[in-house]
């Protein structure tokens, strides 16, 4: 899904930014700036930053509502002046967050390092940016913080090593969780309102066997065709999907309709999420809590 872009008064990001860079520089020169600035631009990229960073880090977070859609986020000049004094950024990309992008173009120290996850992935605009649900990706993105907090503050190495191999620990729990689904559960045809789901029911090895017109359609803010309804429709109603998946942040009256067909034939129902949930948990529990309830979904179908 692509976010809006952000509406700033061009005045007043200016002068923000202007006056940020300013206390910026004064603050390194007076060895006052003792903590790496780092900007996340989503909730769930913020959590293995801060788990990673520690209290060497003061993270800014953007996007980290649980209880708005990401994809209307609007932004102020507060989230222009933190971009503006970042040392550190980290963007989804893909599309996904392009307000950043902006953002950063306003201006920053000549230092400052980004970590736009769609590049280290090799992905781009137009492919499908929920990154965060392919646990592949997720340890690439952690290593990749961890060498990028080392590289900006290198005598803390050590403890940003030290972080990383707990985190890691603690992600290879759910990851497991995910791998014994795979065991067990491979193939089982399942559905999707949209395609946020696409990465962990590839990695779980589950069909989906949602038109991909439809979910792609839901994901974009569109309606989608005809035919691809239809089709929907009947995989829920001939039982062909054994679970049905969506996205409780991005709720429309379709996919309402879906999930009570679901329901009315008795299918079961998952529901996930595109931002932490709730906002004070750790991205590793969140992530394992989803993982579990399906789960617990494909084994009431199986019965």
């Amino acid at each position: 899904m692509k976010l809006k872009t952000l509406a700033i008064g061009a005045a007043v990001v200016i002068a923000g930014v202007l006056f940020a860079i300013a206390w910026h520089n004064t603050s390194l020169t007076s060895n006052a700036h003792t903590k790496i600035n780092v900007v996340a631009g989503e909730h769930f990229w913020g959590s293995l930053v801060s788990q990673i960073g520690g209290s060497h880090i003061s993270l800014t977070t953007v996007i980290s509502d649980p209880n708005a859609d990401p994809h209307e986020q609007s932004a102020s000049s507060t989230n222009a002046r933190a971009f503006a004094v970042a040392d550190y950024v980290v963007l989804n990309g893909a599309g996904y967050d392009s307000w950043g992008d902006k953002l950063l173009a306003s201006g920053g120290p000549s230092d400052r390092r980004v970590l736009t996850v769609a590049k280290l992935l090799g992905k781009k605009q137009g492919d499908n940016p929920h990154f965060w649900y392919n646990p592949a990706y997720v340890n690439r993105v952690v290593m990749q913080i961890a060498a990028d907090l080392t590289s900006i503050a290198p005598k803390q190495g050590p403890y940003f090593k030290a972080n990383t191999q707990k985190l890691q620990a603690q992600l290879a729990v759910y990851q497991q969780q995910i791998t014994d689904i795979a065991a067990r559960y491979a193939g089982t045809p399942v559905a999707a309102t949209e395609d946020i789901f696409t990465y962990l029911a590839t990695a779980a090895h589950l069909n989906l066997i949602s038109p991909a017109s439809f979910t792609e359609a839901v994901a974009e803010g569109n309606d989608p065709p005809a035919k691809s309804v239809t089709e929907f429709q009947n995989q829920i109603t001939s039982g062909s999907a054994k679970v049905l998946v969506y996205n409780k942040q991005t709720v429309t009256p379709l996919t309402t309709n879906m999930q009570h067909l679901a329901a009315a034939n008795h299918i079961p129902v998952v529901a996930i999420s595109e931002t932490i949930q709730p906002p004070n948990a750790p991205f590793q529990t969140w992530m394992g809590t989803q993982v579990a309830n399906l789960k617990a979904a494909l084994e009431h179908a199986k019965q």
